[in-house]
């Protein structure tokens, strides 16, 4: 042996099992940023074809401050050092157990001439040789991943993504791939290092580092049995390894919470109702004088699918029993029976709200008006000689960009309800949804029979449903993946920490316990770990939740008010329960096939 640095690739074959948790962490840091950023990428580039097809080469004078391409460079920066907190925690975590497991052989080296610099030295070059075969396997799942999203996009959304490349490599998500796991290695390597430098010969040699923290205080066995109690113990001894296995486990559910936001933010930007037209046909007056017969020779047409029209009044005198804040004069528009069932297919009513009083020739309406409690449901308000009920509230308004009412009332009825009201037949808007398989053809046969009191507008080039499918399927994505990597670190965490304390466990057994104590004592100090990462990360999650959508989603959007997430709070933790089970099987299954006299004649 020519340098005490060879023992690094023969430690490594040594220790390859402990070492295939750390190994899966980097390569999953590094397929996250190389996937991250090689989808930036392809959409920039993306974006870049589309300004050039429609501006020419001037447009990409002003790329930097297009701001689809300043969204997908902030997001991918963000998820950047995301990953990068999160892989520092996970590998650290990892590398601390992986030291007290060779506790006797940094004593050895220390016994033999090796100094503290060449224990860090060691340390770190140790962890920089998982490197080499687990960046490349993340870089090449990341250029996997990139190309399998680049196709869904292109074949399942379509729209906008149609031209997206299919098998483009990113040179920028290659090397952003490669520093995180450098980056992350090097970072979470430092403070092990000089962990196993402090190790004393005298300590090492005898093995006695991994308990050093045991005896400080005594285990109080007085509100649950012993090996419950010894398991809280080791999962609270170890101050740092607690701290780093409750960072870990809360920034798994910080970053699930935070990313929870950005779906509700999708919904309120690009929101998909199920009444949205691709073709809409309105009076050029604005008044109701599109005739009925048009939507019955219209939903005959070729790639027709649904017709369905509004009529509308403006400003209509109306009385209501309410003493403070009485509204003087509401819009009334109709609803036919498909844009009815579209609110409660959309949720779009508040709680409470009885839509089924509202079809047909009835007394009932439903209401827009501001959340201050202008109107609430079972009010009276008249129309005329007539008395209508409110059966029911709208969440937010949907005929404005940011969903406010701006003081406005507005009274929602059913088309017989309208015509009864107002004796009027004709409609102010005519809206129509095309097949999938519908031509220009189509829509130009449809313009033709209109005359020229008509105003024709084809919208189907302002779909957002590719868009919003895409951004959905990028978040859903992510969260999946944090989920996985909160799963697979929980399992590798445990597992380490158990096998820290192999010799611990045996000598235990020597002395009488059974495999029940001994599971649950693991099991106990297991579900410390959780329990303390739970308590922090909710805690913290839903401040930065809760932060997060203040300044995203109300601030933009009045109607919209932060409520406690308690699906993804049952998911994730879910989740964690799930994961920490599993990794309690794993050890005390290896420990219970050790025999006893294996453990005692190492120790």
């Amino acid at each position: 042996m020519k340098s005490y640095l060879s023992l690094i690739p023969l430690s490594a074959k040594v220790h390859r099992r402990q070492n295939r948790m750390t190994n899966l962490c980097i390569i999953f840091a590094v397929f996250l940023v190389t996937a991250v950023f090689g989808m930036a990428e392809m959409g920039i580039k993306l974006e870049m074809g589309r300004l050039l097809e429609k501006h020419g080469s001037q447009a990409l004078v002003n790329l930097s401050s297009n701001q689809a391409v300043q969204t997908m460079i902030l997001a991918a920066v963000v998820l950047f050092v995301l990953i990068l907190i999160a892989g520092v925690l996970m590998i650290s975590s990892s590398l601390n157990s992986n030291v007290a497991q060779r506790t006797k052989f940094f004593g050895m080296m220390r016994c033999i001439g090796m100094s503290k610099e060449q224990i860090i030295r060691f340390v770190r070059l140790e962890a920089l040789n998982w490197c080499k075969t687990a960046i490349p396997i993340g870089v090449l799942l990341g250029i996997v991943m990139t190309w399998a999203l680049c196709a869904v996009l292109r074949f399942f959304v379509g729209g906008e993504f149609s031209e997206m490349t299919l098998f483009g490599v990113s040179p920028i998500g290659i090397a952003s791939g490669v520093i995180v796991g450098v980056v992350t290695v090097l970072i979470a390597a430092s403070a092990p290092a000089k962990r196993a430098a402090k190790v004393s010969t005298i300590t090492a040699v005898s093995g006695g580092m991994e308990n050093e923290n045991i005896t400080k205080c005594a285990v109080n066995p007085r509100f649950y049995k012993i090996e419950t109690a010894l398991g809280v113990h080791h999962a609270v001894s170890a101050k740092k390894n607690l701290f780093l296995m409750t960072g870990s486990f809360a920034l798994s559910i910080i970053l699930f919470l935070s990313f929870s936001v950005l779906i509700e933010l999708i919904g309120h930007v690009m929101p998909q109702f199920s009444n949205t037209p691709d073709l809409t046909i309105s009076s050029a007056d604005h008044s109701n004088a599109a005739d009925t017969a048009l939507l019955d020779k219209i939903s005959g047409m070729e790639g027709v699918k649904r017709v369905y029209g509004r009529r509308s009044f403006f400003s209509v005198p109306v009385e209501t029993d309410s003493d403070a804040g009485q509204a003087e004069v509401a819009d009334l528009i109709s609803y036919d029976t498909f844009d009815l069932e579209c609110l409660v297919k959309d949720k779009l009513l508040q709680k409470g709200s009885d839509i089924s009083k509202v079809y047909g020739d009835s007394r009932w309406v439903l209401a827009i008006c501001d959340a201050g409690g202008r109107l609430k449901t079972g009010d009276i308000v008249r129309v005329g000689s007539e008395e209508l009920e409110i059966a029911g509230l709208l969440k937010y308004n949907p005929f404005s960009d940011d969903g406010s009412t701006n003081g406005e009332v507005t009274l929602i009825a059913s088309g017989e309800t309208f015509v009864r009201l107002t004796e009027e037949n004709d409609y102010s808007l005519i809206m129509i949804q095309t097949t999938a398989d519908a031509t220009d053809e189509d829509v130009a046969a449809i313009c033709s029979i209109l005359d020229e009191n008509c105003v024709f507008q084809d919208k189907r080039e302002q779909r957002t449903t590719s868009l919003y499918l895409a951004f959905m399927l990028f978040v859903y994505g992510f969260l999946a993946m944090i989920t996985l990597v909160a799963v697979l670190n929980i399992m590798n965490s445990i597992s380490m920490s158990v096998s820290a304390r192999t010799k611990q466990y045996g000598a235990m057994r020597a002395v009488g316990m059974d495999e029940r104590q001994l599971t649950r004592m693991i099991a106990a100090e297991a579900f410390t770990y959780a329990l303390s990462g739970c308590v922090v990360g909710c805690i913290i999650g839903l401040l930065i939740s809760r932060l997060l959508y203040d300044n995203l989603i109300t601030t933009h959007y009045s109607y919209a008010v932060w409520r406690i997430p308690t699906g993804s709070l049952t998911i994730i933790i879910l989740f964690v329960v799930i994961a920490v089970i599993a990794a309690v099987y794993a050890p005390t299954k290896r420990i219970r096939n050790t025999s006893v006299t294996d453990t005692i004649n190492e120790l």
